[in-house]
């Protein structure tokens, strides 16, 4: 079994959040691929299904931010899933509006949530997807931004349709082909890969 998490804070109004976009991108995942209705466990909503062939435990840490690892690694010991199964979906200063990046291990970067579950499983050897939002051009700028909603102009002309491409490379993502799943989700709109 993989166990996917997107990170985000659970409050309804920090729902539609540039730091909620790991929340957003398994939902669609969710939805596209018929999951089983969310139920409340492991400090979180957690959610399975399959993905092709991979059994999917998509998990919501409802712990807030800075605390997704206790989530993370409460659900990783009960179903006894090993860091390399899971994948952190969350948001990304560092990379363009709509550019998506997936790389196993690395630094926080400053992620909150990250930082968590480097702390709770014990190593940062699992699978990020990081998520562009872009950066607001000053450091005292970042908290505002990251907790900020995304615009409307912003959802229609690429949030949407990114997590509509996410959620339809999936299949690349569970079989454990990275490079496929960012190039497929990096084509224009249309294209076929």
């Amino acid at each position: 079994m993989l166990l996917w998490a997107g990170l985000g804070n659970p409050e309804p109004s920090m729902r539609r959040h540039r730091h909620n976009v790991g929340f957003m991108a398994i939902d669609a995942i969710a939805e596209r691929y018929g999951f089983a209705p969310w139920r409340s466990r492991f400090k979180g909503e957690s959610a399975e299904g399959r993905i092709g062939t991979q059994r999917v435990l998509l998990l919501r840490p409802l712990t807030y931010m800075n605390r997704s690892g206790d989530s993370v690694q409460e659900a990783a010991a009960f179903y006894k899933i090993a860091p390399e199964q899971i994948t952190a979906f969350h948001d990304e200063l560092d990379l363009a509006p709509g550019k998506v990046r997936v790389k196993r291990g690395g630094g926080a970067a400053g992620h909150n949530g990250l930082r968590s579950m480097d702390k709770m499983l014990g190593t940062p050897d699992y699978w990020r997807v990081r998520i562009g939002i872009g950066h607001p051009g000053a450091k005292e700028r970042v908290h505002g931004w990251v907790l900020g909603n995304f615009t409307d102009t912003d959802r229609q002309e690429w949030l949407e349709p990114l997590l509509d491409k996410m959620a339809a490379a999936a299949p690349l993502l569970a079989d454990g082909q990275p490079e496929k799943f960012m190039t497929q989700v990096a084509l224009p709109e249309g294209s076929k890969g």
